[in-house]
């Protein structure tokens, strides 16, 4: 089994919290990485359908049932709940006895944050990074990892086919969670939708455009975006700007949570085919802005996480900030040294001098060729391994390879 890195910063909130809240997308891994880490727990799936009605109509029963310290998987069926399990918190006073998942995030996060505000851990589950498959001594080629995506069952046994798992997947999410919801009324349409997006992973949101596409409003677009989000099936990246400047870019970037999702929904069922695609460059951004994520996510960092770009065309692709201070880094599909690849981050430097470090290195390019610590100033970094430029560090930013 791939062992998970969320794994030590979940234990840890165990420790320290009366409860704990694992929200992510379907099929990441939550429920066996949980059931992995807290065998000797209580076990309660609200998927199930005598579950969830005893949960709904005799709570006190459910926990008679399911006594602590307990699991309660898929919590948005019964959020109900919450409430029982904030009182029962509040008369024993004891850490670690609660642990909630969740794969769709719309309201219940509010839920969640208000019914248990003080009492409660988040963390964010991702599928799988690249450093925990290397790990296990699992390392792919990037067209192959860009068309098979990171879905744990695609890894525990060989002979999975990503494209069919894949279309499985957006089967099950649409007839089950947003049917579940009821958020979205005409489900081809938004099925048009996610394949729209997918072609615009990368780019900047762009409400009104794909409105005409699709054939709904602008209201209607930025509210399946949102859907979409709550799933945890794509995420947006934020601008940096500062607060005195009209000049740059303030709509932010949209992404999906795994490249092999977006490819399934753009058509790329193979290797050969991804390497062909004229958007090849925008799902390898796609997997280093999201593999950055998981990189943060997985320790329990904030995402800190920006893109910028101006009127004048320049543009960064991923900054990270630490503290005051930002760290620049470029996202090239290709194999070779370019100076062109460096050029937006020597620019931006002297644009915002005082945002930027003053180590040895000026900014990074991860791309797809070999890694050289120092090259004319810059780093360039191999994508596999990403993580380990963005995991969260305890002493002044420093690469380390």
């Amino acid at each position: 089994m791939i062992k998970r890195s969320v794994s030590e910063y979940i234990k840890t909130c165990m420790s320290e919290y009366f409860s704990v809240a694992v929200f992510g997308p379907r099929q990441c891994g939550k429920t066996t990485l949980i059931r992995e880490l807290f065998p000797d727990f209580s076990y309660a799936n609200l998927e199930d359908m005598n579950v969830r009605n005893l949960a709904k109509n005799d709570p006190e029963e459910f926990f008679t049932r399911f006594p602590e310290p307990v699991i309660i998987d898929e919590i948005q069926r019964v959020p109900e709940l919450l409430s029982t399990v904030q009182v029962r918190i509040d008369s024993n006073k004891k850490k670690g006895q609660y642990i909630i998942t969740g794969s769709q995030q719309i309201s219940l996060k509010n839920s969640v944050s208000q019914s248990l505000a003080g009492r409660i851990a988040l963390v964010q589950m991702q599928p799988l990074s690249m450093a925990e498959l290397k790990a296990s001594n699992i390392e792919l080629d990037r067209d192959t990892q860009l068309a098979s995506g990171f879905m744990p069952y695609l890894f525990a046994e060989q002979g999975h086919k990503p494209f069919e798992y894949y279309r499985n997947y957006v089967q099950t999410y649409l007839e089950k969670d947003i049917a579940q919801i009821g958020a979205v009324q005409d489900l081809m349409r938004f099925e048009n939708f996610m394949r729209l997006l997918a072609g615009r992973t990368g780019q900047l949101v762009n409400n009104s455009a794909l409105s005409g596409e699709v054939g709904v409003s602008s209201t209607t677009i930025g509210s399946w975006l949102s859907v979409l989000e709550a799933s945890h099936l794509v995420f947006v990246l934020r601008p940096w700007y500062e607060n005195r400047t009209n000049q740059v870019v303030k709509t932010p970037k949209v992404y999906f949570c795994d490249t092999g999702l977006a490819s399934y929904l753009l058509g790329i069922e193979t290797p050969e085919q991804m390497q062909r695609d004229p958007l090849m460059g925008n799902l390898f951004e796609n997997l280093v802005v999201s593999e950055a994520l998981k990189a943060r996510y997985n320790s329990g960092a904030e995402p800190d996480l920006y893109f910028f770009r101006n009127s004048k065309g320049l543009e960064i692709d991923i900054i990270l900030k630490e503290n005051r201070l930002l760290n620049l880094f470029e996202v090239k599909s290709g194999k070779a040294l370019n100076d062109d690849f460096t050029k937006n981050m020597q620019k931006f430097r002297e644009l915002y001098s005082s945002y930027t470090t003053n180590g040895s290195v000026k900014g990074t390019v991860i791309y797809s060729g070999e890694t050289y610590k120092s090259y004319k100033d810059f780093a360039y970094v191999n994508f596999h391994q990403t993580s380990d430029l963005f995991a969260p560090k305890t002493e002044p930013f420093v690469l380390r390879f």
